[in-house]
């Protein structure tokens, strides 16, 4: 039976707990820096595979705990691109790079989250912009790649992001919608990956005994986020947004 090494778990644990506190709600750079921190100790594409066993138990708890919470017409609105996106990052696996995605995110999401920061400090308050209503060509193109980004480099939180908080929806609401989201992702991925033969029982035995760090991360993030208010949570998640924008950046120009 394979035993993961203890230089395994002093990278792998970290990126457990970054990524579970963005599951439990705390937005989607601290994901992003889940695999990059466990390639350390593996190759990227056996970290990426490692992971996804944990997303999927992570989106289990996170549903449970955001189970009174959503906005289902954002939900109905972005998953078809989602879904679109995954057969898309399936079919082209192997002809498109993962980095040069991860720079073309990282460049929309950077002017995305600094124009925010611009409408905030820079403009008077009683200019300030009214938040968007849905749009249905947005919500397929940012879903779209959602899916797509989320597939080829566990990435799909920017450009989620990209499209849901410019309409400025109740924090719980909005991490109830988003967990839903990617609680669907995960699992639809599960048939490429298997397909692609990711799921070895090396990598379903590193998978295991990572859950219970797992499990207290999520909930711990999604307990910080219940006590935020508005006027906190949304400066915080474009913040987030901003450095996950560069993060992308760096992974993809490195």
């Amino acid at each position: 039976m394979f035993l993961p090494s203890l230089d395994f778990f002093l990278a792998a644990i970290p990126a457990v707990v970054l990524v579970g506190l963005s599951k439990g709600g705390l937005g989607g750079a601290l994901a992003l820096m889940g695999v990059p921190l466990m390639a350390l100790v593996v190759g990227p594409v056996e970290a990426a595979a490692i992971f996804l066993p944990i997303l999927i138990v992570m989106d289990i708890v996170a549903l449970w705990a955001w189970r009174k919470f959503n906005d289902r017409k954002t939900l109905l609105m972005i998953l078809p691109g989602g879904i679109i996106g995954i057969a898309l990052g399936w079919a082209t696996s192997a002809m498109v790079s993962a980095d040069a995605l991860r720079v073309v995110i990282a460049i929309a999401t950077i002017l995305f989250a600094l124009r925010y920061f611009q409408q905030k400090w820079m403009t008077p308050a009683d200019h300030e912009t009214s938040p968007l209503p849905h749009r249905p060509v947005s919500a397929s193109f940012w879903g779209m790649l959602s899916g797509y980004a989320s597939f080829v480099a566990h990435a799909g939180g920017p450009p989620f992001q990209i499209y849901v908080m410019p309409m400025r929806l109740d924090p719980r609401a909005y991490t109830g919608a988003s967990v839903r989201f990617f609680a669907l992702v995960n699992a639809v991925k599960v048939i490429p990956y298997f397909a692609l033969g990711a799921f070895d029982t090396k990598n379903l035995t590193a998978s295991a005994t990572l859950l219970p760090v797992a499990f207290l991360a999520t909930m711990a993030g999604a307990a910080l986020v219940r006590r935020m208010n508005i006027d906190l949570f949304y400066p915080l998640m474009y913040a987030l947004a901003l450095a996950a924008g560069l993060k992308l950046l760096w992974d993809g120009l490195m």
